[in-house]
């Protein structure tokens, strides 16, 4: 089945938003981001992460590149098209 075929069936999306759910309320900061923060795959995600690591703010990560149901949910979850995204105490800040 095609990729966006089944990220548009309602029983995937609560899937996905369930598992999006239980990363934010494991960690107090989490950070959706390309790669890793040792090997950032985009510029956008290496500036979060330098300045997360310049405040000395421990943060959880998400590589969106490994799961594309993850990187495709966030999106949707937050109502904001562009990754990274940046979430403290289960509260979008920003991307």
């Amino acid at each position: 089945m095609p990729f966006l075929l089944r990220l548009k069936d309602k029983s995937m999306s609560d899937e996905i938003r369930a598992q999006i759910e239980a990363v934010l309320e494991k960690d107090k900061v989490v950070l959706f981001m390309n790669g890793n923060p040792s090997f950032p795959q985009c510029g956008f995600s290496d500036k979060a992460v330098a300045m997360l690591k310049n405040l000395d703010i421990e943060f959880a990560y998400v590589d969106v590149l490994s799961d594309g149901f993850i990187r495709e949910g966030i999106k949707e979850y937050a109502n904001w098209p562009t990754i990274p995204q940046l979430y403290s105490n289960k509260e979008f800040i920003g991307g």
